[in-house]
């Protein structure tokens, strides 16, 4: 069972993919997290990642790719995996169904988390973030026990930057350009499911496993 997440950013389609994988039993895959452990452990690959990302360039869509293919075949993917991330383009979709098709593979299912601009906004902005440990609440759906500061440490919450309406609504235009089209190369293909991201997470999970089976 080979998944690709789609959605808008704060759509919570991280929550889901972690969801996902520890029902199944297969990978979580972020392309954030596969970069890191190539860096991290001195591939041949991940240094070469790293010339990109000191450069501050981004890492070229084939090279992603290659370093992605490594890891689904390791020995824990032979079941499946949940891609988080990756591909956020229509050229990198077209470069990953490429490679999976040389070798006689493909993406069964790319799930939507469909989640409209302003909810997203509202529940982005009602974050707050503990500047000492990094626990994270929401001003709505998990207030601290006292307003603006952390139940853990005492100190103080904030709201990010990267959770401003501003920012997100950056984010969110960004997505929209870049990210979007997904959804109709997916459609073309037969393997798009959407799903209401607007509903309690536990419901969002439930309505994938519906599809998933």
């Amino acid at each position: 069972m080979k998944i690709i997440m789609l959605g808008a950013p704060g759509a919570g389609k991280g929550t889901q993919a972690k969801m996902i994988a520890e029902k199944y039993s297969i990978p979580h895959i972020s392309t954030g997290d596969i970069f890191r452990a190539n860096i991290k452990n001195g591939t041949e690959l991940g240094m070469e990642a790293k010339k990109y990302m000191d450069a501050g360039q981004l890492v070229p869509d084939e090279l992603t790719v290659k370093i992605l293919l490594d890891r689904v075949a390791a020995d824990d993917c032979k079941n499946g995996y949940v891609l988080d991330g990756f591909p956020r383009t229509i050229p990198q979709a077209e470069v990953l169904e490429n490679a999976l098709n040389e070798l006689g593979d493909k993406i069964d299912y790319a799930i939507d988390v469909d989640v409209p601009d302003e909810n997203i906004i509202n529940r982005m902005s009602g974050r707050r973030a503990c500047v000492t440990c990094g626990a994270t609440y929401h001003v709505v759906h998990i207030p601290p026990k006292t307003e603006g500061v952390c139940d853990k440490c005492g100190s103080e919450l904030i709201l990010r930057d990267d959770d401003k309406p501003e920012t997100v609504k950056n984010r969110l235009d960004v997505y929209h350009k870049q990210t979007q089209p997904l959804i109709d190369f997916y459609n073309k293909r037969e393997i798009l499911k959407e799903v209401d991201g607007t509903v309690d997470s536990s419901e969002v999970f439930k309505a994938i496993v519906a599809i998933l089976g």
